[in-house]
């Protein structure tokens, strides 16, 4: 006699169903919200948020056809949740421009956080530089897309101006082989930046349309915390290859870290994988190893979210003195056991967005 049917059976199978024009399944996307077993028959519920036609229809067929090609199964039907993206339903109000690619640069990639101090920052620069690689392997930007709080400055030791052509772009800060751009580069020390939201969706579309980025394989975003008017300026107008987002292992910093997840997923951006920051201690004096902020939290978020735990980044002295000196760790010692769990996020980019 056949086993039962169960919902992990049919979400097993469902891990087959390509998203149209993605190599990711349709589980992994986060697209099945409800699987209901009676006996033989099996009934679907998937989300979908989509502008294409064609894209639902393609989901039912192949969601149909895998499900009735369990043994056992009699009869399948899957509902579909069809809405816009939060872009095309702002176009249609005036409120938005179209999603576009920059021009020169390959892929554009968020690294993103629900809450600040969880260290985004510093994953972004160091990704930047692991990206780059040692041998200057890739050409990469970083924009510092945190208006308010800007510090790529900071952490790459340089307080310069940038300057424009005739033309009116804006020539990026060259340090350490890569491009850079910041709201810290525009203000006078300590000056904070006074902005209402318009003026910060003005900046935000600055620093990503008129800036001289050149031919890039990759710009690295470092979006500030939350998902505020600079986020959603940057998910409804650029398109993204994909976005990272980075936590911390307490349950505080994941509870924020869905909320950007889901941001992304509402608008069709991949998550490529999640950062677990300050993921543990090793103290010097006796060499044992403490979870500060807990243990797992990364990984069972990443298994929840259905994406791979990029990296278990430490919490160490050194990481946080190269950031303050302005010469991020993967500058400073590349041969680290840190800087290479920074090469592993790189690598993971390369791989799930290759040049």
């Amino acid at each position: 006699m056949s086993s039962p049917l169960t919902s992990d059976a049919i979400l097993a199978q469902l891990r087959g169903v390509k998203y149209p024009g993605y190599s990711r399944d349709i589980v992994s996307f986060g697209l099945v919200k409800d699987v209901q077993v009676d006996g033989t028959r099996v009934n679907v519920k998937i989300a979908i948020t989509t502008a294409d036609a064609n894209i639902p229809k393609q989901i039912e067929e192949n969601a149909t056809a895998a499900i009735e090609s369990i043994p056992g199964v009699s009869e399948a039907t899957v509902h579909l949740d069809v809405s816009a993206p939060i872009s095309k339903a702002l176009q249609a109000e005036g409120g938005s421009l179209p999603q576009t690619k920059i021009e020169g640069v390959k892929h554009v990639i968020a690294v993103a956080s629900g809450k600040g101090g969880v260290g985004k920052s510093t994953v972004a620069a160091n990704l930047a530089v692991a990206l780059r690689g040692e041998k200057n392997t890739s050409k990469v930007g970083l924009c510092d897309c945190d208006i308010y709080g800007p510090s790529v400055g900071l952490m790459f030791g340089t307080n310069e101006r940038p300057t424009a052509t005739e033309e009116g772009r804006i020539q990026p800060i060259r340090r350490y082989d890569l491009n850079l751009m910041s709201m810290g580069f525009l203000l006078e020390g300590d000056t904070p930046a006074i902005l209402r939201g318009p003026m910060v969706t003005r900046y935000t579309q600055q620093f990503l349309r008129s800036v001289d980025w050149g031919d890039l394989d990759y710009l690295i975003l470092d979006l500030p915390p939350g998902t505020g008017d600079i986020q959603l300026t940057i998910v409804q107008t650029v398109a993204l290859s994909g976005a990272i987002i980075v936590t911390t292992p307490q349950e505080v910093a994941l509870i924020d870290a869905r909320k950007a997840a889901s941001m992304f997923a509402k608008v069709n951006v991949p998550i490529l994988g999640l950062v677990e920051n300050m993921s543990y201690f090793i103290c010097p004096n006796d060499g044992n190893r403490y979870a500060i902020f807990g243990t797992g939290g990364g990984e069972r978020e990443a298994a929840r979210l259905h994406v791979p735990l990029l990296a278990q980044v430490p919490l160490e002295m050194a990481l946080r003195e190269s950031c303050d000196t302005g010469r991020p760790l993967t500058v400073s010692d590349p041969a680290s056991a840190t800087s290479q769990s920074f090469r592993q996020i790189a690598e993971a980019i390369q791989r799930q967005c290759p040049v």
